[in-house]
């Protein structure tokens, strides 16, 4: 494939950001901008059986690997598709068995080392920005990064160089992770649930913004990259690399340490959020300034200790985790703060993974009014969060309250994921079908 090009972009120099994606004609909001198909991809392990491996779909009646027994797909053309990947899994699967155990990360190197061996042309995922063109800031690693990297470069001979000879040498394959955690993206589906790890170069190409002028959402395995506002000819266009729930400084510390670089974008350099993000409590006397900057602390100690947690710990125990901190915390901070909405969302997911849907449903309430406030206009976070108390709503029979949730979620979808998307459809369907 020669370089034809995104119609209606192009690729430049932004200034002070390096290579960008512009407009070069009126997008308007909610208009596709472009779709990207995924260069490699992986099915998280945990959607084995829900998901076909190859295109992504969502379905009761797969069919697996009569092999491995572990990929299951929707029909034979789906198998036969995804076996040029799947075959390096397959046998490895079945020699290690239980002990068979790469990262998400290890696996998708290991697809991407196939396609490049097969790949001669430019792909249609490749249309402005060259995988072999992404950044690896090997300079700017630290010692922890590099020393993940190494232990990745070791999984992935232990588990793949039986069945891929000749695997690239340290030099290139350091650089290929760096790269791949540089510009690698999590598939989600509608409520953010993981469903894989893909590279999408084009989609790669665009800047970060904490303002971002397009989302991506996902389509199986293509990435779809739509305009969340009005975007003129000449305009860089801009998605968002991380989380924006979190203040101004919490952001510039997760994108320097994620993506090694300072963001100078308007949200970061006026901080016009932060006052609201990180609202104090009212009380007869407020709290010192120091008291808060303790209390801000121990937010991020509790929030790095329960990411953790969550690998060792019991449900009920994690729940007691969010209750404590919440506690704790709401000393000083309010219940719209961003810390304490993070540790209420943690409930939340365990509340649901345990079951307790009415727990589930009082923390998606008080969560909901200030996720509308902090995050920007078609925020996916948003729109997940009216779709899982809409669904909580109905399966709690509490139909009025149920259907206003779901058609909130519906009007920031038809947005972030397009009209004609099936999950939109899913939501129309489950609208219609209180009526």
């Amino acid at each position: 494939m020669k370089n034809e090009g995104i119609e209606g972009t192009e690729r430049f120099l932004s200034p002070d950001r390096g290579r960008g994606l512009r407009a070069v004609r009126l997008f308007s909001v909610g208009e596709l901008v472009f779709a990207c198909p995924a260069y490699a991809y992986v099915l998280t392990v945990n959607e084995r059986g829900a998901h076909c491996e190859h295109c992504f779909t969502r379905k009761d009646d797969l069919f697996k690997c009569g092999k491995c027994k572990q990929a299951y797909y929707c029909n034979v053309d789906c198998q036969r598709g995804d076996w040029p990947m799947h075959k390096l899994e397959c046998v490895a699967m079945c020699a290690y068995g239980e002990n068979w155990c790469p990262s998400e990360t290890v696996r998708l190197v290991a697809r991407i080392i196939m396609k490049q061996r097969v790949t001669t042309e430019r792909t249609s995922s490749e249309r402005l920005l060259l995988l072999k063109e992404f950044e690896a800031h090997l300079d700017k690693m630290d010692s922890e990064k590099e020393e993940m990297n190494q232990a990745d470069i070791a999984a992935l001979h232990h588990f793949y160089s039986r069945h891929i000879s000749d695997l690239p040498d340290e030099q290139a394959l350091t650089e290929l992770f760096a790269q791949v955690n540089c510009n690698g993206f999590t598939i989600e589906d509608e409520e953010l649930s993981h469903l894989g790890s893909a590279v999408f170069p084009d989609v790669a190409l665009m800047n970060h913004s904490c303002s971002p002028n397009v989302i991506v959402t996902y389509n199986g395995t293509v990435a779809e990259v739509r305009a969340v506002k009005e975007i003129n000819p000449g305009e860089e266009i801009f998605n968002s690399y991380i989380d924006l729930l979190y203040p101004t400084d919490d952001r510039k510390e997760r994108l320097l340490d994620s993506y090694f670089f300072t963001c100078q974008c308007t949200e970061c350099t006026t901080k016009s959020k932060d006052k609201e993000k990180m609202e104090i409590r009212k009380l007869s006397s407020p709290p010192e300034p120091e008291e808060i900057r303790s209390m801000v602390l121990y937010a991020k100690n509790v929030i790095e200790e329960f990411r953790r947690a969550k690998h060792y710990k019991t449900p009920s125990e994690l729940l007691e985790m969010c209750e404590l901190s919440q506690e704790k915390m709401g000393a000083i901070f309010a219940d719209t703060n961003v810390y304490m909405l993070h540790m209420m969302y943690q409930a939340m997911g365990v509340c649901l993974y345990m079951q307790d849907w009415d727990g589930a449903m009082s923390y998606g309430e008080k969560i909901i009014q200030p996720y509308s406030v902090h995050y920007p206009a078609y925020s996916l976070n948003v729109a997940s969060m009216y779709l899982k108390l809409g669904r909580l709503y109905l399966g709690l029979e509490r139909k009025t309250q149920g259907v206003k949730a779901l058609k909130k979620a519906l009007a920031i979808m038809e947005v972030a994921h397009g009209k004609d998307h099936h999950y939109v459809a899913e939501v129309k369907r489950e609208i219609e079908e209180q009526n």
